[in-house]
């Protein structure tokens, strides 16, 4: 069903046959092919992107726009690999580099012990690759972590980490993912996937998990019953084909598995990094990108601006462009960005704050769990005076 504001951008004359063919598909609930895909970003103007992708995403959600309150452990930014793109890990011969951290075990539990007085429903935990910490470390640190706070959803490592994990325990992934959720792991966060065209992984990630092994743990995740997410980095040195053969393939596997919970475009940022000479994409192509996203992938139910990376104000604008979901609460608790340069250097924002920034977009908040079961609506909340940090 199209609302009067697509309908007239449709039959718009500025607007080319082939777009209008491409938006009808969609319109009618019919697949984008990938070249039809590809002609999305080439051809289609911001507003009739913006259009079409914000009338799929009111299909599915309405008004309603998803946050968490969560927070993230890193338990450590040394990392064995050597990502071109990556500001955030440390060599082990860095060690005295005031940049570089390793956390103990008793310092990740003061970590979650520090939330028991507040309502977070997930930690998210991820960092560089360690070779002293393994698939059992872990495993044991989660079981530990669940002892400590047993509701709390543990969403842990990425492909990349995972992949490692499993090669030096000697175990297949199944046997490793296994083992993670006999612990206590809940899902796994959609890192580490980059961009999936082989030459430019080759290029900007060349000693770190391939395609195929990314792929494969994700499918293996969700074959043993661990949802996921799933990420592309853009804006670097890939063309509209690669962004299009990366969303293909994630679309191929939720096809098949049905195991991801939501997409999540990651914009590359080029400080402090071996890609620094490489500029960073406008923000209009910021919204391009979220809304092919939406309009290309069909079978993803939800489609998250993360906004640590993005910004604030970007995020704002990216609800009327297919956006549905803006992650959490995050309290300061991640790096990964801000040692690169993103917008929020101090990444930390209260329920109160995600609600009013939901709110001026004119959508409805509504706090969710993990797997997006919702826990409160927000639509009707009015806030008294900022009186604590608003978990």
């Amino acid at each position: 069903m199209q609302n009067n504001g697509t309908s007239e951008l449709i039959q718009s004359s500025f607007i080319s046959k082939d777009l209008k063919a491409i938006a009808k598909k969609a319109l009618d609930g019919e697949r984008i092919s990938f070249d039809e895909g590809v002609l999305l970003f080439e051809e289609g103007e911001i507003g009739f992107l913006g259009a079409l992708a914000n009338h799929i995403k009111e299909n599915k959600h309405g008004d309603s726009v998803f946050f968490n309150r969560n927070f993230h452990i890193e338990p450590t930014n040394f990392c064995v690999f050597d990502c071109t793109f990556c500001s955030y890990s440390r060599k082990l011969r860095e060690r005295g580099d005031y940049q570089a951290w390793e956390l103990s075990e008793d310092e990740i539990y003061d970590i979650i012990k520090s939330y028991n007085d507040k309502p977070v429903t997930e930690v998210h935990i991820v960092g560089g690759v360690h070779p002293k910490m393994g698939l059992h470390y872990f495993a044991n640190l989660i079981k530990n972590i669940k002892e400590i706070r047993p509701d709390i959803h543990v969403k842990a490592f990425t492909a990349v980490e995972l992949e490692y994990m499993c090669r030096k325990a000697k175990v297949s992934y199944e046997e490793g993912l296994k083992i993670l959720k006999e612990h206590g792991q809940d899902s796994l966060p959609g890192g580490g996937a980059e961009i999936f065209d082989e030459e430019l992984r080759n290029e900007i990630c060349a000693d770190k998990c391939s395609t195929a092994q990314w792929l494969e743990i994700h499918e293996t995740a969700h074959k043993v019953g661990m949802p996921s997410n799933a990420t592309m980095l853009y804006g670097h040195i890939e063309k509209y084909e690669h962004r299009i053969d990366h969303m293909n393939r994630l679309r191929e596997l939720q096809d098949k598995t049905s195991g991801f919970n939501t997409f999540i475009p990651l914009k590359f940022r080029n400080e402090n990094n071996q890609m620094s000479h490489i500029t960073e994409c406008s923000i209009i192509e910021d919204l391009k990108t979220y809304a092919v996203a939406r309009i290309f992938m069909d079978n993803f139910d939800h489609l998250k601006a993360y906004w640590p990376m993005i910004g604030r104000e970007t995020t704002q604008m990216l609800l009327a462009y297919g956006v549905d979901d803006i992650d959490g609460t995050i309290d300061d608790s991640t790096k990964i960005y801000s040692m690169a340069g993103a917008e929020e250097q101090t990444p930390a924002m209260t329920t109160q704050e995600i609600v009013t920034l939901i709110k001026e977009a004119g959508r409805h908040p509504i706090e969710r769990g993990t797997l997006y079961d919702t826990i409160q609506d927000y639509s009707e909340v009015e806030f008294e005076e900022e009186r604590v940090r608003a978990y």
